[in-house]
């Protein structure tokens, strides 16, 4: 009589065990997909960054390749052997068609001078070979011939010292013969690191302009100068204009590209640089791995320093923006990302965890 009254109550004590199991388990699995959508969401926007990513470490790579390969066609090193301006101790073979005692290899004294027969002391630092050719024309039309012919080469030139530093392979200091342009210099010094940004600096010390000079200026000294090329229009567009030649002390600096920094609840916090490309909110979040499990997205804020340590904050609703119901919004360099933990979603991974341990004991009750 006692055995059949166990047998009795055992199965159903069995089942309301079970039941009571499976009603949470039930609404777990619901709120957890509800919680898990952004992040598979931004899974998409994470596979176009990635492949944006791979693109922009090719473009780099396509420009090294340009670089080390000095992919220069024969006009456009003309061209800038042309545009090369005359300095001390350069050698100079200087032809006049109309009277050979007239032709004279000299070198440049170091206060820019040369001396010419029946011309005197001409001042030729700073002047192209074209210049500085019409500039004898001139002087011998007046004193001596009609239309003469008049060619200057150079045949050696002296020792230019040129600097590269920046995000580049193997920054320094070089002494090179020659003229020399801007993708020789960055030959020089190895290529673009992947850091690289998109922006060169070519910085020049004071210049001597004979212009200034005429208009009557003190000295015709200016001050440093920067110029400023485009690297993709440079190397990825194939503008040979920016080329431009080297002088000496010419600083060619390649500026590390700029970074977001983003932080809190994410899969791989850190600082991810820019290379020049505009960056989005959900793209940095993307960056850093995507939205973690206890993330509350829709509470991130951007934090933006500004002069004087001036700080401003921004809020921005990720998984808004990731539903399309909201502008993305894009971040400046040093910007700095937080994405706070969500209360509710953090009670849920740990209600996960606690019923994945129930599960298995109720498993262990209906074996027996």
């Amino acid at each position: 009589m006692f055995t059949p009254g166990f047998r009795q109550t055992k199965f159903p004590v069995l089942s309301q065990c079970s039941i009571w199991i499976s009603i949470p388990l039930t609404l777990f699995f619901f709120l957890i997909s509800c919680a898990t959508d952004s992040p598979q969401k931004s899974a998409t926007t994470l596979r176009e960054l990635q492949t944006k990513e791979r693109d922009s470490s090719k473009q780099v790579k396509m420009m090294n390749e340009r670089i080390l390969t000095s992919n220069l066609s024969l006009t456009a090193r003309r061209t800038s052997a042309r545009d090369y301006r005359i300095g001390p101790e350069d050698l100079l073979e200087i032809s006049v068609y109309e009277d050979e005692k007239l032709n004279k290899t000299v070198r440049v004294s170091s206060q820019g001078d040369i001396s010419m027969p029946l011309l005197g002391v001409l001042k030729v630092e700073g002047l192209t070979t074209v210049q500085l050719e019409r500039e004898i024309q001139d002087l011998l039309s007046e004193r001596l011939y009609q239309n003469p012919h008049v060619s200057v080469f150079i045949k050696e030139y002296r020792s230019q010292r040129i600097s590269v530093i920046g995000a580049v392979e193997k920054p320094g200091v070089f002494d090179v013969m020659g003229q020399k342009t801007v993708l020789e210099g960055l030959a020089l010094a190895g290529g673009l690191k992947e850091d690289a940004g998109q922006l060169l600096f070519l910085i020049r010390a004071s210049l001597t302009d004979e212009r200034s000079t005429e208009k009557g200026g003190d000295s015709g000294e200016k001050g440093p100068e920067t110029l400023v090329i485009d690297l993709e229009e440079l190397l990825v567009k194939g503008n040979l204009g920016l080329n431009l030649p080297l002088k000496h002390g010419d600083v060619i600096n390649i500026p590390v590209s700029g970074k977001v920094y983003v932080g809190g609840d994410v899969k791989g916090p850190g600082g991810f640089p820019l290379r020049g490309k505009r960056v989005t909110v959900s793209q940095a979040i993307a960056m850093a791995g995507g939205l973690g499990e206890k993330a509350n997205g829709s509470g991130t804020k951007i934090f933006r320093y500004g002069e004087g340590d001036e700080r401003r904050i921004r809020s921005a609703d990720v998984n808004a923006i990731q539903k399309g119901e909201m502008k993305d919004v894009y971040l400046k360099e040093n910007d700095i990302v937080i994405v706070p933990r969500s209360g509710m979603k953090a009670f849920l991974i740990e209600f996960r965890n606690t019923v994945s341990g129930i599960l298995g004991f109720g498993v262990s009750l209906g074996s027996i």
